[in-house]
């Protein structure tokens, strides 16, 4: 058994889907496929089970994904343990969408003039998505915001297992269209965006049930703000984002959102400090 074909079951026991595994593993699907037969056929179990639309892990998958996890972390911990401490090679990096709009670029660019033999691969997603990610091997680290605004340094709330390194606080912002009138549609990110769980927590406080709006589930800032803009919905921004449009819409505080480094317990390594100094810069 090898320890790509864990990090391969791993990652579609998290997409619950071949085609999205490949995708997050940058393999075609057959490949995929193949690998994850190869390992069933090896143990003698089937290790998930499969509907139409999703492969969910089987009682054998199950007990398998606890021991690849275990596996994949000493086996990280060995390579920091040998390797020479200076940063190099891959750095697989998550990311919120707006972090990765207004406060990466200056800090990435630090990182590769200081460590240009150090790779960079970025990928985007949901707080939640993202420490799923962490958390399964298939990132290295991550940028996320904390979902618990009464207890921002509560880790443990992100996942288990995973540490956290403090960077900044985003002042959330909810954005109407400029047009006025209340609009009955919230433009969003799709389940797990911490962002949009305060947004629903707010419209309820402010006796609002988000149950009665329209959503409108998008995939990248720009494209929400052209909804608000349009007049077809609000939404709730982090003032990062707001601050680099040339003509920003009406808006009002609705709280902080803090966000950290995540990363696996255990796993700290050159490229991760490095990458935090650049941040922290």
């Amino acid at each position: 058994m090898e320890l790509s074909d864990l990090r391969i079951f791993l990652a579609v026991a998290r997409e619950q889907s071949v085609t999205r595994a490949a995708l997050a593993l940058d393999r075609v699907p057959s490949n995929v496929t193949t690998r994850i037969q190869q390992l069933e056929d090896r143990l003698g179990r089937a290790l998930f089970t499969r509907d139409s639309k999703r492969m969910l892990l089987s009682e054998a998958g199950q007990t398998l994904a606890g021991y690849a996890t275990r596996l994949l972390d000493l086996a990280e911990q060995t390579e920091q343990a040998l390797r020479v401490a200076e940063p190099g090679g891959r750095l697989r990096l998550g990311s919120m969408e707006s972090t990765a709009a207004s406060r990466l670029p200056q800090p990435l660019a630090r990182l590769h003039g200081r460590w240009p033999q150090l790779q960079i691969q970025l990928r985007t997603g949901t707080t939640r998505f993202l420490a799923d990610a962490v958390s399964s091997h298939a990132l290295d680290c991550a940028v996320v915001a904390h979902p618990d605004a009464q207890r921002p340094h509560d880790v443990a709330a992100l996942g288990e297992g995973l540490h956290g390194d403090y960077l900044f606080t985003e002042e959330l912002l909810l954005i109407t269209p400029p047009t006025g009138g209340p609009p009955s549609a919230l433009a969003t990110f799709a389940r797990g965006c911490v962002y949009r769980e305060r947004a629903e927590d707010w419209l309820r406080a402010a006796g609002t049930d988000p149950a009665r709006l329209q959503l409108l589930e998008l995939t990248s800032y720009h494209a929400i703000l052209a909804c608000v803009m349009a007049g077809s919905a609000m939404a709730v921004l982090p003032q990062s984002v707001l601050a680099l449009q040339p003509t920003p819409p009406p808006a009002r505080a609705i709280g902080p959102a803090h966000c950290f480094l995540i990363r696996r317990q255990g796993q700290d390594s050159a490229n991760h400090q490095a990458l935090l100094a650049a941040l922290r810069d």
